[in-house]
């Protein structure tokens, strides 16, 4: 017994503290893992209820003239795969000048993913830079920075530029960024900087660290597009000033962040080809460990913790769990606060491979031209959609980035990324270190780590336009101005389509209607049933977004003297097709609408010509109308409408209309002229739309559907409304004949070819088009996405040579 005592003791004495230390290290993993899986529980039921989307806009060239056509096509795709997305059914496309007001916009409408839509330049545009932005309802519940940009440029070649811009273009924008976010006392640390002026354009430095008594720490310049790195480290409460050397040779002085005396600093490299390590420093005398998330466009690749050893916390991570393009890392410290970011970018490794074939490389003016289209992947052919344009190459202007570059590289980083393309296609040996420096530099998360820890979703203001689009508005009391919740409001816009949209306004007096087959500017009707609602005001709203993105900016256009000669010709062929074409500018392609009315087949349809024509509308309804009632009391004449189900009478009076627009003061309707009348149609059943019911429904239509005359309630709401964009049909001259090439007609056309409605299939697609009468070097690009989210592009160069 003393011996199995002994035996005992010397074991506890031996393993009892190697056993608490294992129980110990056990019951911190678990809370670690617990962390980790309550940071990553969070961060996917957020995701899962904020849908990203991202369009992109294949515009047909980035340089016009005014009195010119932009053309473009929308792709619109989710923002986690990049697929096809078929959520919304109108994007809005506007073009801004330098100061950010919109000098075009338009409703384009989406199909399947995809739209297309064009804008006709007017000349009262001055020359200048100019930015092309898109989104959907959806996108403006979040920052407008996820909105599409694209910069273009506009001359006007019949007039000086007289654009003054608010931005100042003469200082410079120097930025510094801490690797991970912070300076911290201690620990050395990668900054990253970056140069452009106030239009956003890069400018290459030299520079210099100083610390607070004006010593040299270290010297570093620009790689490339404005952007370089240094490493220091940065002592207690010390103030550090980069001096910059400017091409010009002016210096220029710039502050660096502030040191903190205790935080976090994060840092990435690479550890072999398949591996990349984070290491995490900290002072925090009181952190045990800290978590790391990594996602790619909310998608969850990376969740893991790690404990902190002499100050220090290490993560090995395998490429081949990261998905492709921009991965985010994040590091939060034991209270799930989160202290560090870091970017990282992986070149997608398979995209759509566009090849573009032309039967010539040289052409002579007014021949034809044949290109073959092929899609596929490194394996097998694959069906797509896709975008040509053709156009003569100038120096004007920079191409805009391609779909590839969009999706997977600058739409997910804040504000102009220049030349994206560079780093998809470029194999110099500093393509890598210039990769780094952009992802230092333009760091960005499509939320904020509060909502997600605390489980708190955006307030979604905008609703998707699922299917067509949501006009906006509100409803307030006429006296008080304040909001007027639970009333019904009407909006219709007459026509010979009968169409009409209810809304019931919200506690805040909001009302929204969602409107059919609604194209191109027309007048709507907005009012509240003025019988029993009429102390009420209606206003409607701009569907257009009123947030701008901050990082977002043109280029300065400047006419430089070498491009006289350039601009002196696309004049002359801007005005010659005006001249000769301007009839083509305008040819639209009508779209397919139901003319069935709203509300389907009536019950009773009547042509009045087909009957004998009465003087008041009280005898036609009286004579040969049997499913409406009418009756006279004090205040005049009512409608009743008989329930056919039923075999009773609707109580309640129906609702009355006239070419789509609601009219409820019956006498109003009673002292319009039957002449004026060429169709009646009575609904003889309950009609249910949206949280409104009719008793019946009587509807009039004249003989053009623009109420001929009808005296509107003064209390209605009349306004002009541009509606969803009418689809511009390009045109482009033939030459098959030899009467048609020897046509005397001037063709001096800039744009060859624009075909937003390319589809692939496993064989070769063949289009043709015709050169014009311009000589000189030609540039075809194709842009294209398949079902499966693979992008692609490509682009290849012609000449058109004088014919003999």
């Amino acid at each position: 017994m003393s011996s199995s005592i002994s035996c005992i003791r010397s074991f506890s004495r031996q393993y009892l503290p190697v056993l608490l230390l294992w129980i110990m290290g056990v019951g911190t993993a678990q809370a670690q893992s617990d962390s980790v899986r309550s940071l990553a529980r969070r961060f996917n039921q957020y995701q899962q209820q904020t849908l990203q989307e991202k369009l992109y806009l294949h515009l047909d060239r980035p340089l016009y003239l005014t009195g010119e056509t932009m053309w473009f096509k929308v792709y619109a795709v989710d923002g986690t795969y990049a697929q096809p997305l078929a959520q919304s059914a109108v994007v809005y496309v506007e073009v801004l000048d330098k100061n950010r007001r919109a000098v075009l916009q338009g409703k384009v409408p989406l199909a399947k993913a995809i739209g297309q839509g064009s804008f006709q330049l007017p000349s009262s545009l001055n020359s200048g830079s100019y930015t092309v932005r898109a989104y959907t309802s959806w996108m403006k519940n979040f920052s407008p920075e996820y909105y599409f940009h694209s910069p273009v440029t506009i001359i006007n070649t019949a007039r000086a530029s007289g654009v003054v811009s608010t931005l100042d273009t003469a200082s410079y924008d120097v930025q510094f960024f801490p690797e991970g976010g912070n300076l911290v006392r201690g620990i050395a640390s990668k900054v990253a900087f970056k140069v452009t002026d106030r239009a956003g354009r890069s400018i290459p430095v030299v520079g210099t660290l100083l610390d607070a008594q004006g010593k040299s720490l270290t010297t570093f310049k620009t790689l490339r597009f404005g952007m370089g790195a240094f490493t220091f480290t940065p002592a207690a409460e010390a103030a550090y000033t980069a001096v910059l050397k400017l091409p010009s040779g002016r210096i220029v002085s710039r502050k660096l962040p502030a040191v903190y005396r205790a935080g976090y600093v994060m840092h990435l490299e690479e550890a072999g080809l398949q591996q990349i390590r984070i290491v995490v420093q900290t002072t925090d005398a009181d952190a045990d460990r800290v978590d790391l998330l990594g996602h790619a466009r909310q998608q969850l690749t990376t969740a893991t913790s790690a404990p902190i050893r002499n100050g220090q916390a290490e993560f090995l991570i395998n490429k081949a769990t990261l998905s492709e393009g921009i991965s985010h890392f994040t590091v939060f410290n034991h209270r799930h606060q989160p202290v560090c970011e870091r970017l990282y970018f992986q070149r997608p490794k398979q995209q759509l491979t566009i090849k573009a074939q032309l039967d010539k490389g040289q052409y002579a003016t007014r021949q034809k031209v044949n290109l073959q289209l092929t899609t596929a992947t490194a394996s097998q052919p694959l069906p797509a959609n896709l975008s040509v344009a053709v156009y003569r190459l100038d120096s004007l202007a920079a191409p805009a980035p391609s779909i590839t570059s969009y999706l997977w590289l600058a739409s997910d980083l804040k504000g102009m990324v220049e030349n994206p393309d560079y780093y998809f296609t470029s194999t110099e040996p500093e393509a890598a270190a210039a990769t780094e420096n952009l992802m230092l530099t333009h760091g960005w998360s499509r939320f904020r780590w509060e909502d997600v820890l605390a489980n708190r979703l955006p307030a979604f203001q905008y609703l998707p336009e699922l299917q067509s689009h949501l006009v906006r508005g509100r409803i307030t009391h006429q006296g008080t101005g304040q909001p007027a919740p639970d009333i019904t409001a009407y909006l219709s816009s007459p026509s010979r389509l009968i169409r009409l949209a209810n809304s019931i306004s919200a506690r805040d007096g909001s009302i929204q209607f969602e409107v059919d087959d609604f194209y191109g500017t027309r007048d709507i009707v907005v009012q509240t049933n003025t019988q029993h609602d009429s102390t009420y005001a209606v206003e409607i709203f701009s569907p257009f977004s009123q947030q701008y993105a901050t990082g977002v900016f043109s280029s300065v256009f400047t006419p430089y003297p070498r491009f006289k000669n350039a601009f002196t010709q696309r004049h002359v062929q801007a005005q010659v097709q005006n001249a000769y074409f301007r009839r083509y500018n305008n040819l639209y392609t009508l779209p397919d609408t139901d003319s069935l009315a709203f509300y389907g087949m009536p019950d009773e349809r009547y042509m009045l010509d087909d009957y004998t024509r009465f003087k008041t509308l009280e005898e036609v309804l009286r004579e040969y109308v049997p499913g409406v009632k009418v009756r006279i009391k004090k205040d005049g004449f009512h409608f009743t409408v008989l329930d056919n189900p039923n075999r009773s009478i609707f109580s309640d009076p129906p609702l009355v209309l006239l070419d789509g627009m609601p009219v409820f003061n019956t006498n109003r309707i009673m002292a319009m002229d039957p002449l004026k009348i060429q169709k009646l149609e009575v609904l003889d059943s309950r009609y249910f739309q949206g949280r409104s019911m009719y008793s019946g429904i009587v509807s009039f239509t004249t003989y053009k559907g623009n109420l001929d005359g009808f005296p509107l309630d003064p209390k209605a709401l009349v306004q002009e409304y541009e509606g969803m964009q009418l689809q511009r049909e390009f045109y482009a001259p033939r030459y098959e004949t030899p009467a048609q090439q020897q046509s005397r007609l001037p063709d001096l056309r800039n744009l060859l070819y624009w075909n937003p409605a390319v589809t692939t299939t496993s064989a070769a697609r063949a289009l043709e088009f015709y050169t014009s009468d311009q000589p000189g070097m030609y540039q075809v690009v194709v842009q294209g996405l398949a079902a499966n989210g693979l992008s692609g592009s490509t682009s290849l160069a012609f000449e058109v040579s004088q014919a003999l």
